[in-house]
Parts: structure tokens; sequence; C-alpha cells
């Protein structure tokens, strides 16, 4: 076989199984039990393993933890899968997928841990393998056959590639028309805010422009320039008053720089009889020339000063101005300025092209143009697949009892969504002259398990998924159709590893591995008290005949034991039949 298989399952303290140990080899292998003995716990606990739901209440009472382990012989895209993840296949070959629940203390949430060979691995990656190496096909799924959601879902699985990649393409363009329909919405419901905002900018904008802001420090400048004009008459009269005090003196009294001037014509004198004064001289003469020069600045500074009353009415009024802009725009005027160029940039990004509804409303219809375009060809892709569809289910179901059968796959229109724009039903019509109707409306239990097996062999050819696991697909049958549903399954183990739990005979009979389950009640250690367990043993021939002799009943011991070893011969017959004359599944 060159698909993955199952090989080995280990469970620990699972619902009622306290330890278990099976090894699995390829083809047809069958679980078979009376009702209610445990056989789709061992379904349950591989779904387990493979990241399947599960909660604290599938540790068995009393156990501080559960433990489920499935070992799988990977084929190449499997290992190469692995390899993907970083994780090395054990001997090159094997996965080992484990899963582990410890019980919650106090007020911790009880977490199950999956590890793939002892690697710890997130839900993503156990869903992605779980597509890739097992398909569990349940009882109640019949259930869920009629829904159009799952019956579009199988119709592009078994469409391919040419299906999937498109309804990817689907799915790329629905969500870039979502975004441009978002973004139209929101432009169009903050519309009015946008407008109010440009107004408001445009206000002051309009009003910071008009105040010609240029440098940051024009207030600090012109206020200096203020304090001077305002004081000019002030300015110019003291500096007269310190021009005769150091310099030229009106009065009887003597300017400093003449004092100075006669005290540097004694300190001459002085120096003709002591040289140790020269430095004092010094000093003398340079305070004589500072003061003068002083003195001479003073003047020209006085008489340049000049009061003019309307320089200082207009720069009284500027800065009046640029206060009240800091105050509003602030709160200092450098701020004020930081604000102006603000709302400029702010003001541009509202009114750009980029930004305006025409361009916004091209986006989306343009979006919306692109995603129905997909749709169509998505819708045509479908309509091919439906076609070979019909046509292989029919071809499955006639050796299932059901040789008068049609099928039809109605592709009706429907709003886009990121799965295309068809509404799948799936239509049957089990019985001559009754029109198709919707599969839910139309086929009884028995029927639904055919259909569902026919459609899972339909599907053999496309699924990567090597283990195949069937929770009692047989159920609601007998006589006749049981048997065709055994062939169907033994034909299913031809190109994959057929798991499945039984009530059948024949189906039992048609198996290359045979499995018993049953319940035990058995005494527990140092104690009067009993548990239940779940025990499994793989069955020679002779067990075999005594487990289907079980399963017939209705017959006495003699009689149901010799049906059971015919049962078996006629299936070792029809197996050879089947592997001479292989049905195309």
């Amino acid at each position: 076989m060159s698909e993955s298989m199952l090989v080995g399952l280990r469970i620990e303290n699972f619902a009622l199984i306290d330890s278990l140990d099976l090894q699995f080899g390829a083809g047809m292998t069958v679980l078979t039990g009376e009702t209610g003995a445990g056989k789709s716990i061992i379904l349950e606990a591989i779904d387990a393993a493979l990241g399947g739901k599960v909660s604290s209440r599938s540790i068995r009472a009393g156990a501080d933890r559960s433990v489920v382990e499935a070992t799988f012989e990977l084929d190449a895209n499997g290992i190469q899968w692995l390899k993907e993840q970083e994780i090395e296949p054990l001997d090159g070959l094997f996965l080992v997928c484990s899963r582990e629940l410890a019980n919650p203390q106090e007020n911790r949430r009880s977490r199950w841990r999956s590890r793939l060979n002892g690697i710890v691995v997130n839900r993503q990656q156990m869903e992605q393998l779980r597509f890739r190496i097992v398909e569990i096909t349940a009882q109640g799924q019949t259930v869920q056959l009629g829904q159009p959601a799952l019956q579009r879902e199988w119709l592009d699985v078994y469409g391919g590639e040419a299906v999937l990649s498109m309804r990817d393409a689907v799915a790329a363009a629905f969500d870039a028309c979502e975004k441009a329909r978002e973004a139209l919405e929101q432009r169009r419901t903050s519309e009015q805010v946008r407008l109010q905002r440009i107004d408001q900018l445009e206000y002051q904008l309009q009003e910071l422009t008009a105040a010609n802001l240029d440098s940051p420090d024009e207030l600090e400048v012109l206020e200096k320039e203020s304090q001077r004009l305002a004081h000019s008459v002030e300015l110019q009269q003291q500096s007269y008053q310190v021009y005769q005090a150091i310099y030229q003196s009106d009065r009887d009294s003597e300017a400093a720089a003449d004092l100075l001037g006669k005290a540097e014509r004694i300190m001459s004198e002085m120096i003709g009889y002591d040289r140790s004064l020269q430095g004092i001289l010094e000093m003398v003469s340079q305070a004589h020339i500072q003061v003068t020069e002083a003195g001479r600045q003073l003047f020209s500074y006085s008489t340049a000063l000049e009061s003019d009353p309307q320089r200082l009415e207009e720069i009284q009024a500027r800065i009046q101005q640029l206060k009240l802009i800091a105050r509003k725009y602030g709160p200092t005027f450098a701020e004020a300025i930081a604000h102006y160029q603000s709302i400029s940039s702010e003001l541009e990004e509202l009114t750009g092209d980029s930004q305006t509804l025409e361009l916004l409303e091209k986006s989306y219809e343009e979006a919306k143009h692109y995603l129905y375009d997909a749709c169509s060809k998505l819708h045509i892709e479908r309509r091919a697949a439906a076609d070979k569809l019909e046509t292989h289910l029919v071809e499955q179901l006639k050796p299932l009892a059901m040789e008068k059968v049609k099928f039809k796959v109605t592709l009706t229109p429907s709003t886009p969504s990121p799965t295309g724009s068809d509404r799948v039903v799936f239509e049957l019509s089990a019985n001559p002259g009754e029109p198709l109707q919707p599969l839910a409306a139309t086929a009884s239990g028995g029927e639904m398990s055919r259909f569902l097996l026919a459609l899972k062999a339909c599907f053999s050819q496309v699924d990567s998924a090597g283990t195949l696991l069937f929770d009692e697909i047989d159920a609601g049958v007998s006589g006749r159709v049981a048997g065709a549903i055994a062939s169907k399954l033994h034909q299913l183990s031809g190109r994959h590893q057929v798991l499945c739990v039984t009530h059948q005979p024949i189906v039992a009979a048609m198996a290359d591995h045979h499995f018993h389950v049953n319940k035990q009640v058995i005494p527990q250690p140092m104690s009067e008290a009993e548990r239940t367990v779940v025990r499994v043993k793989e069955l020679d021939n002779q067990q075999r005949c005594a487990e289907l002799a079980q399963l017939t009943g209705g017959q006495s011991a003699t009689q149901a034991y010799a049906f059971a070893e015919s049962l078996l011969a006629e299936a070792a017959k029809l197996r050879q039949s089947l592997a001479v004359y292989p049905s195309s599944v």
C-alpha cells in the first residue's frame, strides 16, 4: 500500500479504557461486539490523537491523566509534510501522534497537549495532518448529508485542484471586495464629519495665513522694540544725564572724564619721582579712555534716539495679533506656528485625490466586478465537476442495490460569499418513477448510508487520507444490501486502509483483520469495589466463526456456526474475485 496507514494505537485511561495497545495492518479491519461494548471509543481515541474534540470528561474516572497515542507509517507526501514542520520521521518512516490531558487542579483549566514524534505542535498543524492521513465517517454524518454547505464542500473536494484553486481566488476576491466596500461605507458615513473638519481647517488656515507667520522669534523681537519706542523720551533724558556725568557737564561740577584727565596729569608728574606708580597710571589712563568713549557713544545714542508714535502703534497692534494667535492655537507662539503647518498637511490629505468618494466608489466597483468574474469561473469548474460526479456516483450506487437510482447536482445562484455564488443541492431518486428531490427529503436511513459510502468511494481517487474510519456505515441495511456494502468496503481497502465498526456479519466476514470489543467488570486491587473496562482482542479464524455466529443470531448454535463458516468461505471467494477483477473505486 502506497498510502499512509495506522499501524498502532495505545490508550491509557480514556473513557472506559484503562489500558489498551493495538496493532493494525493494511486492508480492511472490522471491530465487532455488543451494542455499547465500546467499539466507537476506539475510533474516538484515534480522533483524539489527531486533534479531535475532547474534554476533561474523557479522562477515566479516578485517573490523573489520559494518554492516546496513534502510530502511522507515512507515505512520501506525509514524510515531506512532516519535514516541512521541521520534525523528523522516526526511522525515516513513522509518525507518533500523542495527546495527553491532565485533570485540572484547583482553578486551573484542563488542557490537551498534542505532540508529533515528541514535539509539541499547535491545533492548526494537527488539523493539517488530520486532513492528510485520516478520514472518519461517523453514523451521524448521514444526517449532515442534506446540508447544502456540506454538499458544496464535497463537490469542491471531488473537483480537485481546478475547483479548490479557483475557490481560493474567489475567497481572495471576496476579501478585497469587502475591504473596498467597508472603506467606501466608512467614507460615506464620515463624509459630513469630514466636510465639517475641512471647513474648520480652511477657516483656521485662512486666519493663520493672513497673519503672515514667519519666525517663532517675531513676538519676542517686537516686544523689545515696543519697550524701546514706548520709553524713548525717558531714554533720551537719562542718556544725556549720564553723558554730562561722565563726559561734559553743564554744571559747576566737573565731569568724570575731566577728573580722570586731571588725575592722569598728576600721576604723570608723580612717575618722575616714583616709577612704581606706573601700573596705577596705566589703569587711570585706560579708565579715562573708556569713559571718554562711553560719553561719545551716549551722545550719538541720545542724538539718534527719536520717538515714533506711528511705528509704536503698528508694533503694538502686531503684538496683540500674535498673542491672540498664540492663545487660540498655542499656547506659545512657536506652538501656534507648528499648528499652522500641521493643519496645512491635514487639509491637503482630506482634500487629496486619494480620498475622494469617486475613487473609492471606482475601487469598489472594480473589486465587485473581479469577484463576480471569479465566481463565474468557479461556477464553470463546479459544473464540470458536478457532471463528472453525477456519472461516477451512480456507478458506485448501482452495485449497492440501487440499480435504478438517479442523481443530479443542482447549482443555483446565490449571493457571492468566500465560497462562491453557487448553492449546491444533491438531488436523488432512489426508486423508478419518482422525481428527483433534495437528498434530505427523499432518502431513507439505509439509502443515506449507501449514498455516503458511494460518495467516499468516489472521493477515494482524490482523497489524500490513507486511513478511512467507518462507524456503523452499514446501519439500517441487511441482506443483499449489506453484502454490497461489504464488497464496496473491501474495494476501498485496496486503495486505503479501512477500519470499520459493524454489526453486519457479511461485512465482518469480508475483513482482512477482525477485532472483538467487549466490556468486562473486574475487581479493584485491595478493594471490594468493581470497575468496568473495555477489552479488545484480535480473532483467529475459529474465533471469527464464533463471533459471526453470534452476530447472526436467531438460529441454533449449530446452524449459526455453520452459516458463519459458509459466510467466511463466500467472503474469501468474493475477495479473490475482486482481486482478479477489481472494480474502479
